[in-house]
């Protein structure tokens, strides 16, 4: 069972991001404050949930936030700053354009850099242990999935309308025979061993 929020004294927004270990494309980053009593019995994590199940909550969820905003950083911005830290600058940009300005901020993962004066709390797994993380979670996958599906026409070989550019066999191969596109990021390495399949289970 999910929790509504970490703590109750501020009003909090739940932070997540998609993309993270593709080798094209950009990150997304989503930001959601959802109502102090919400409850969900299908919210999860959304690499916990099928594609159709993806969309159907995130039409519920933008009905019932109390705001939410999705932002990324594009493959160069990822080569230029590394992925990690354009992982947080999607984040501070997604709660930038919150319409609500949120006074505590519980992010998923280990690590954050920090978004002006607003105190955060970083949990591990916190998609599958908070609502507004997962939330956060399909938004940023949806909509990142959404990008994905759109540029996949460009370069149909890729096939990025089924990997979203995540590192499949297939994809890693046509890179390796044909090169990379404007959207690939050059600073990940196609044939570095732990993208192998690491990532394969968040298509």
């Amino acid at each position: 069972m999910l929790l509504a929020r970490y703590q109750y004294d501020l009003l909090e927004a739940g932070c997540d991001e998609a993309g993270r270990g593709c080798l094209a494309g950009p990150v997304f980053a989503a930001a959601v404050i959802l109502p102090a009593d919400f409850e969900h019995p299908l919210l999860n994590d959304s690499k916990q949930l099928p594609e159709d199940a993806r969309y159907k909550l995130r039409d519920e969820i933008q009905q019932t936030a109390l705001a939410w905003a999705v932002a990324s950083c594009c493959n160069k911005e990822i080569d230029s700053i590394n992925i990690l830290n354009a992982s947080f600058l999607a984040m501070h940009r997604a709660i930038e354009q919150l319409s609500i300005t949120p006074e505590f901020l519980i992010i998923d993962g280990n690590r954050f850099n920090k978004y002006g004066t607003t105190p955060h709390f970083c949990i591990v797994e916190g998609d599958a242990k908070y609502y507004s993380i997962a939330a956060a979670s399909i938004l940023a996958k949806t909509y990142r999935d959404d990008y994905m599906k759109l540029i996949a026409a460009e370069h149909p070989q890729y096939d990025w309308h089924s990997n979203k550019g995540y590192p499949t066999i297939k994809h890693r191969n046509m890179v390796l025979q044909n090169g990379h596109t404007p959207y690939h990021r050059l600073s990940f390495k196609v044939t570095e061993p732990q993208l192998k399949l690491k990532f394969q289970d968040t298509l």
